[in-house]
């Protein structure tokens, strides 16, 4: 049977993604000390007002609350037995918004990197990853979503586990790096190794890309990356609204709703099939990452050179992707 987003994909020339998980949480009052997880159980309608908002914003595609809900994050803050309850009820909460939408909207079961190096660089074997990453994947499943959501990882040694958890739990799945500046995540990957590797999984991403990073120009010259290496695999990006900064005790990016519509049209220009934000982008990125998908004409797909001209402009920070 095909998924929800392939089917989407083969009648759209795009996909938007939602905006920040935790920006928006940490602005309803979520305090540093607790896990985000937490509120699926304590304020479910906090994060059914985060979904409905996303979906109000032209959102076709939004992420359950639960990117730390695996047994090694969970542990930290004493709730490794949780692992099924906060994850199925984010899928429900989320299920349930997704179907009062009045239009096809797709969950994507959010699942983050397991918080532990793996081996040999760690002690996290492959057979425990696995384990983590299926626990959720069933429990997700269980509660509703689509889709599972693979995201913000660094290794593809923990890429390898989450599409085998995928398998396990019968479900089609997504992937994305974070790449920094130099354009390699923290383990060293590159997006050309990345997309090299997504198609000696036995069990291929629908789609596979990049999010977090360090602004959306970098993370667009990550996308690049993507484009050159010649894979034809639906692509994913996912940037933040720009570069964080500490103002009055709190965290703000610099992000415009105008610069992240410039970024979506680029995205989209570069061939990217499914658009998104992750940090510090809020409704307000979405609304006008929409309307500039819609209203904006698409040219002829550019040239890879003119991109990357186009981006020294769009933003002042430089990146060398031959610096390790």
């Amino acid at each position: 049977m095909t998924d929800a987003l392939s089917l989407m994909l083969q009648t759209r020339p795009h996909v938007l993604a939602d905006g920040a998980t935790g920006t928006a949480l940490f602005n309803m009052g979520l305090d540093a000390d607790t896990p985000a997880e937490i509120w699926n159980a304590t304020h479910p309608d906090r994060i059914a007002a985060l979904h409905r908002s996303a979906i109000e914003a032209g959102s076709d595609l939004f992420l359950t609350n639960s990117f730390g809900a695996n047994a090694s994050r969970l542990a930290r803050h004493g709730a490794a037995a949780r692992v099924t309850e906060l994850n199925r009820r984010a899928a429900e909460i989320a299920r349930d918004q997704a179907d009062r939408a009045g239009r096809i909207v797709i969950v994507a079961g959010s699942m983050g990197p397991s918080g532990e190096f793996m081996a040999p660089m760690g002690s996290l074997t492959h057979a425990r990853a696995v384990q983590m990453f299926h626990e959720q994947a069933e429990a997700l499943r269980d509660g509703g979503a689509d889709i599972l959501w693979v995201e913000t990882l660094s290794s593809l040694e923990e890429l390898r586990a989450a599409a085998e958890a995928a398998r396990l739990a019968g479900m089609a799945w997504c992937g994305s790096l974070s790449f920094d500046t130099a354009g390699r995540t923290i383990m060293g990957v590159t997006p050309g190794q990345l997309a090299a590797a997504v198609e000696r999984l036995p069990n291929p991403p629908v789609a596979y890309g990049a999010n977090c990073g360090v602004g959306a120009s970098d993370l667009l010259r990550s996308v690049t990356g993507l484009a050159a290496s010649g894979n034809e695999r639906p692509t994913i990006a996912k940037g933040n609204a720009g570069v964080p900064h500490l103002q009055d005790g709190h965290i703000h990016y610099d992000g415009t709703p105008e610069l992240m519509a410039d970024y979506a049209c680029l995205a989209r220009d570069l061939g990217v099939r499914i658009i998104g934000g992750c940090c510090g982008t809020i409704p307000a990125h979405l609304r006008a990452m929409h309307e500039a998908l819609e209203t904006r004409p698409r040219g002829p797909r550019p040239a890879l050179d003119r991109i990357t001209a186009q981006l020294g402009a769009f933003s002042s920070c430089g990146e060398d992707d031959r610096r390790h």
